[in-house]
């Protein structure tokens, strides 16, 4: 699979390209500075960096890395180069008050603000992945995704690449609302208990 990852120069987006590049995908890191994403990517050993208008073209599927505060602005400005490219959204938006970290306020998810601005398919799904741990290796625990079928295919196959345990179909893109809300449970568990959590679904054939 051909994967762009745009804001691949962030911690999460080198993550995910050194664990891809592992499994033998062909990653090209996309950036608004060109520069630092070619360097990122020979530092990864990926195939190639780009601004994100070059890399987004002709690939099977773009990952949208950057912050969540940049996501909207950034998936509106690719719309055109993305065309119908699927994409999967891994941003969480979060607040943080002196109570610990609260999922963002929005009534939808940054995921389904982001379909509306695109006529690409969106998925969205990883949230529950820590940069940090993903950089060292594949994760033991499960990875979710959710969203329209066609990028669902995708990003599903992609999940199982970085994860030890199972990529699991979490429905309809209105079920990132708690997958992303996830990310606050997880941030405020690894503060409390000073640890690395992850999550694994038991239950399941």
């Amino acid at each position: 699979m051909k994967v762009a990852i745009v804001g691949g120069t962030g911690a999460f987006g080198l993550a995910l390209t050194h664990r891809l590049v592992e499994a033998g995908d062909e990653v090209v890191i996309g950036s608004r500075d060109p520069v630092r994403a070619a360097e990122k990517a020979e530092e990864a050993c990926a195939s190639g960096g780009a601004a994100n208008e070059e890399a987004v073209r002709g690939v099977d599927l773009v990952v949208l890395a950057t912050k969540a505060e940049a996501t909207l602005e950034t998936a509106a400005a690719l719309a055109d180069a993305l065309g119908g490219t699927p994409l999967l959204s891994v941003a969480s938006e979060l607040h943080f008050s002196a109570a610990g970290a609260l999922p963002g306020g929005a009534e939808r998810s940054l995921a389904e603000r982001t379909q509306e601005l695109l006529r690409a398919p969106v998925a969205a799904g990883l949230h529950s992945l820590a940069a940090g741990r993903l950089a060292r290796g594949r994760l033991d625990e499960d990875a979710f995704v959710c969203g329209d079928a066609e990028a669902k295919e995708a990003a599903l196959e992609l999940a199982a690449k970085v994860v030890a345990g199972r990529a699991l179909d979490a429905g309809p893109l209105a079920s990132a609302r708690a997958l992303e809300g996830m990310t606050a449970v997880i941030v405020n568990l690894n503060k409390r208990y000073k640890g690395h959590a992850g999550l694994r679904v038991t239950g399941l054939p």
